[in-house]
């Protein structure tokens, strides 16, 4: 009996393709080193997952593959990535659903519409406060900028529609172009909140280890420029990123206001808590 279930575990793994089945590697070793950590508070459960993540390279757009489909990397990060998949994985060591449980949570996070066979890059959710806003529908998270003391921010999301050469998905196809300045506008009417760069400081009391935070821009058409997992060192409130200029995730070295503070497009943060 435990040699057929052994047989019938090999040739499953033996059928995946070789890249899946160095995702489910990694997969399993981050299980392994927090299989005595997932009773812990949700906060801590995130700030060890994305440790787990700790010098893993940044790499840019990994998600931009045509035909559009669920694309797991874990051996290459960007920001994005890094939280998607730190939420993901966190979820997935508590609810215990093995790979393709975790797999499956990944997909509902980054889709509008993830119960689709085929996927669509118009599907995906591209604005950061738009992937807020469907993951907390979902349950997964919860924009507690308001409550711990946020302002009112009006966006004005139209970077993607104004910009479609920069996409290779958009340039030349009005049909999706036309989709996505929809949801912008739709986005847009939605209400928003951020602290000011000055005031994290001040309402940092009300910031809790393993949250994402989210760093707002002033560049005109967007929303989110970057990033990362609330982490304390000490007495500093700082994040886990995946850094552009470090190239690699990492701990940040400076305390949050001061990061904020130091990025001249920068004007304050969102903050999001996980639900599980």
């Amino acid at each position: 009996m435990k040699r057929t279930l052994f047989c019938l575990l090999f040739l499953a793994f033996l059928s995946l393709s070789g890249k899946a089945r160095e995702e489910k590697v990694i997969y399993e070793r981050y299980c392994e080193a927090v299989k005595e950590k997932a009773t812990f508070p949700t906060g801590d459960l995130m700030v060890e997952t994305a440790r787990f993540f700790l010098g893993t390279p940044y790499v840019a757009g990994t998600l931009e593959e045509e035909p559009e489909n669920l694309i797991i990397n874990l051996h290459g990060l960007d920001c994005m990535t890094l939280v998607e998949n730190t939420v993901a994985l966190a979820w997935s060591v508590r609810q215990h659903p093995g790979y393709e449980g975790y797999a499956s949570v990944l997909k509902n996070m980054r889709y509008r519409d993830s119960g689709n066979v085929t996927l669509d890059y118009t599907d995906r959710l591209h604005y950061t406060t738009d992937w807020m806003y469907e993951n907390e529908k979902r349950g997964y998270l919860k924009d507690v900028t308001k409550e711990i003391g946020g302002q009112p921010l009006k966006l004005d999301l139209s970077f993607m529609s104004t910009h479609p050469d920069s996409y290779k998905q958009l340039k030349g196809n009005p049909e999706r172009i036309a989709i996505i300045a929809a949801k912008e506008k739709e986005i847009n009417a939605r209400p928003h909140y951020y602290i000011p760069q000055d005031e994290i400081n001040v309402h940092a009391g009300q910031i809790k280890n393993g949250d994402i935070v989210c760093f707002v821009t002033t560049v005109k058409g967007l929303d989110i420029s970057h990033v990362g997992i609330i982490c304390r060192e000490g007495d500093k409130l700082t994040f886990i990123h995946a850094s552009t200029t470090k190239k690699r995730v990492i701990v940040n070295e400076e305390p949050l206001q001061e990061y904020v503070q130091g990025i001249k497009r920068n004007c304050g943060i969102m903050i999001v808590r996980p639900q599980f």
